[in-house]
């Protein structure tokens, strides 16, 4: 059971609550310094949640506007290397 828990933590439990503690001080610290609060990551996420709601049906006609834009550069591309390589 003990070696499940440290393959699934990457090292023994106590060292890894020590390493996240102190990875959570220097993000705190950095995030206080920059006056960035958990709330405004929080605002974020839920902001770009909305505003994909709101593209609706024109956020997939995009993407696939640009899957067609890019396919038209890399379908030549990718059968001229392969005709290239291609030795009978």
């Amino acid at each position: 059971m003990s070696d499940k828990v440290n393959q699934f933590l990457g090292d023994t439990p106590g060292r890894t609550a020590v390493k996240l503690v102190v990875i959570s001080l220097v993000v705190g610290i950095i995030m206080s310094a920059t006056c960035f609060t958990p709330m405004d990551v929080w605002d974020a996420f839920t902001g770009f949640i909305e505003r994909i709601y709101q593209l609706g049906f024109e956020a997939f006609g995009r993407f696939g506007e640009y899957l067609i834009y890019g396919a038209m550069i890399v379908v030549p591309v990718f059968l001229l290397m392969r005709f290239l390589k291609f030795r009978p």
